[in-house]
């Protein structure tokens, strides 16, 4: 028992064996113990975070705490100070690694409670952002192994951030497309699907991407705008209407006679009792025109679909052109009298 290997006694060698058995079978005891408590609350809760927790323990391989183990039994050896920095290094870098993990397996389930099968655009949205956070765990993870490892953290610090300065700089508006494309996801200003009016450009939205929005328009074409661009543009969407709008004139002749100018709006009230999803706002006597006395009616359509709208309209104007005819009142066009004084 006192003969030395390496440095070390054989009842050394046996101590720390002992202790890496013992540690080891804790580790795992206390593991499937963790894990069977877990299992149970995810049986009587509601909420899906139990599930993430038991991920999470799982997550840890007998590999990394057999190697725990073996780290507690290794400190009651002596080695060389090169051994000391190799075992110590592993561990790190396999605490790192698992912490890493077990964060990405929490990120996951925040990002699932988040998103909706729904809306394809902000599910591929958060996933993105996911994969950010990630990348920049991994990072983090590798700038603290470093520093353990008797790097200069501040130096390379510096030096990424003069590098992602540069970086920037050259994808600035590819970053500033980037970032917009998150406000049209999280912001929602409009939805695939809703119609949209930017400019003079109006359509279909049909695709929100990293960097361009496409629309499909009227005439059927696609339109191609820059995320950057198109945050920054005043957007009018059809898609958030619940009712639409609608006011349209029409003018009579001057020669109408009076009881039937005052006649004019009853009719046409009488002209809306009969149609179904729509709703009269007012209709006046407007102004005294160039060649009409000039009548304005505003409505409002309960479908927002403007061809539903134009079938209303058309629908509308069939109707006065029945009822002016059977009253005897003409519609008024542009006319010009020119009066020519006799010498």
């Amino acid at each position: 028992m006192d003969a030395v290997y390496f440095g070390n006694t054989v009842m050394q060698y046996l101590e720390a064996a002992g202790l890496f058995a013992v540690s080891f079978a804790v580790f795992g005891a206390l593991q499937m113990f963790v894990i069977g408590r877990l299992a149970a609350l995810a049986k009587e809760s509601a909420t899906t975070i139990d599930d993430a927790a038991i991920r999470i323990v799982k997550s840890i391989r007998p590999g990394f705490y057999a190697y725990i183990a073996l780290f507690l039994g290794y400190q009651r050896l002596a080695f060389p100070e090169i051994v000391d920095s190799i075992a110590g290094g592993i561990l790190v870098i396999w605490v790192a690694y698992q912490v890493v993990v077990a964060l990405q397996i929490l990120i996951d389930y925040i990002i699932s409670r988040w998103q909706s099968e729904d809306d394809v655009a902000t599910t591929s949205a958060y996933s993105f952002l996911a994969g950010i956070i990630k990348v920049i765990l991994w990072v983090l993870a590798f700038v603290f192994v470093l520093s353990n490892f008797g790097v200069n953290i501040t130096a390379f610090i510096a030096g990424i951030g003069i590098g992602g300065i540069a970086i920037a700089f050259a994808l600035q508006n590819i970053l500033a497309d980037l970032f917009s494309s998150f406000a049209i996801y999280f912001d929602k200003p409009f939805v695939i699907g809703d119609t949209i009016k930017v400019g003079k450009y109006i359509g279909t939205v049909e695709k929100v991407g990293i960097k361009t929005t496409r629309i499909k328009s009227l005439q059927g074409e696609e339109i191609v705008f820059s995320n950057q661009n198109l945050t920054s543009e005043s957007i009018q969407n059809f898609g958030k209407m619940e009712e639409r709008r609608t006011t349209f004139q029409f003018g009579i002749l001057y020669e109408t006679p009076m009881e039937k100018v005052r006649a004019v709006p009853m009719l046409v009230e009488g002209i809306f009792k009969n149609l179904k999803g729509v709703r009269l706002d007012r209709v006046h006597f407007k102004n005294l025109g160039d060649s009409a006395l000039v009548f304005e009616v505003t409505y409002f359509s309960e479908d927002p679909d403007y061809t539903l709208t134009l079938d209303i309209q058309q629908e509308i104007n069939f109707s006065l052109m029945e009822h002016f005819q059977k009253e005897k009142i003409e519609f008024a066009y542009p006319t010009q009298v020119i009066y020519q004084k006799k010498g």
